[in-house]
């Protein structure tokens, strides 16, 4: 078993090479045919056109795109993502410190959708039709229909604004504290781990919402697929056979159905967190998340190139290994298909 899983690791690595390659030239491609001038922005809308050819010159801009693809290669080859000049620091660094929010935000949401998903999938699918189905399929619709930023505005209007029992949409953490010494870059586990319970009902505070916003559009997929998947394996000769026997309809639930619709679940779940960490960027923004996608959000209007390309990059790389972890899931669960 054991080789067989590092015989998946090796060939999905392998298989993602290329992948990782066109994600670096097309994102390279795009980032110089987009309307817009470096060194025209960072010299300022007074500057003569000499010092903009100077800024450009510095900036490497003025040289073939062949020979700046190449720098960015041999850049690339030395783990260095380049600087950032809207921040002044590596983009490496502040991909580091950056990411950690991002994650945390997507991974709460995903937590959030799993709780309420599953369970509303498994009701719908053994109550079809009732009232518990309607509920969901309303739930699920509103959910996929309603854009992130939409959804994320009207909780912060109706719990901030009207009712006052959230705190301001500023940030991962109210202003009058500081963050927790790091250790995983997770504000609410750093403040647990630190003891700091103050620190860590804010950080939950804070994170409560934009996690809602994003759980509440990935629930609708889950909840479909557990449904979908359910009602498939409920109406199988296998089940039919062992409530024939005589087994409790619980038994049959998670012994029999939920087994075999495992597979299914967990590709949508990686599915979803992989498509949650790109809409991130407009929860990120509605509400003053300081994660990756607002960073290259806004490197993007400065046509700041660096960390655009290291933000794709790094997601695409998160993919890869976010797809890896769901097939040896998916091989553990069914050893049919670890062979």
């Amino acid at each position: 078993m054991n080789t067989r899983i590092f015989s998946t690791i090796g060939s999905r690595l392998l298989g993602a090479l290329p992948s990782l390659a066109a994600v670096i030239v097309v994102t390279f491609v795009i980032m110089r045919l987009l309307p817009g001038d470096p060194a025209a922005f960072f010299a300022g809308p007074a500057a003569s056109a000499e010092a903009v050819e100077q800024i450009r010159e510095q900036l490497g801009l003025n040289r073939s795109l062949p020979v700046q693809f190449w720098d960015y290669l041999g850049d690339l080859a030395q783990g260095d993502f380049g600087q950032s000049f809207t921040t002044g620091q590596p983009v490496a660094a502040d991909l580091v410190s950056r990411l950690p929010a991002s994650l945390e935000l997507t991974i709460v949401a995903l937590l959030i959708a799993v709780v309420l998903g599953l369970p509303l999938g498994v009701l719908s699918a053994t109550r079809p039709n009732s009232w518990v189905d309607q509920v969901t399929r309303l739930v699920t619709t509103t959910g996929t229909c309603l854009p992130t930023f939409f959804t994320g505005l009207v909780l912060i209007y109706v719990f901030y604004y009207l009712l006052g029992w959230s705190p301001a949409p500023l940030g991962r953490l109210d202003l009058m504290y500081s963050p927790p010494p790091e250790v995983t870059g997770f504000y609410t586990i750093d403040a647990v781990l630190a003891g700091d319970w103050e620190v860590f009902r804010s950080a939950l505070a804070q994170l409560i919402l934009p996690a809602v916003t994003l759980g509440f559009f990935a629930l609708a997929p889950l909840a479909r697929m557990t449904r979908a998947g359910l009602l498939g394996v409920l109406s199988s000769d296998y089940v039919r056979t062992a409530r024939a026997c005589g087994l409790s309809s619980r038994v049959v639930l998670t012994r029999y159905a939920l087994k075999n619709t495992l597979v299914p679940i967990l590709n949508t779940m990686g599915m979803v967190f992989s498509y949650l960490l790109g809409i991130n960027v407009l929860v990120e923004k509605v509400f003053a998340w300081p994660g990756v996608g607002s960073y290259a959000l806004e490197a993007l209007v400065a046509s700041d190139y660096a960390p655009v390309q290291g933000f794709v990059l790094a997601i695409a790389v998160l993919y890869v290994l976010l797809n890896l972890s769901v097939d040896i899931a998916c091989g553990l669960v069914d050893r049919r298909l670890a062979r």
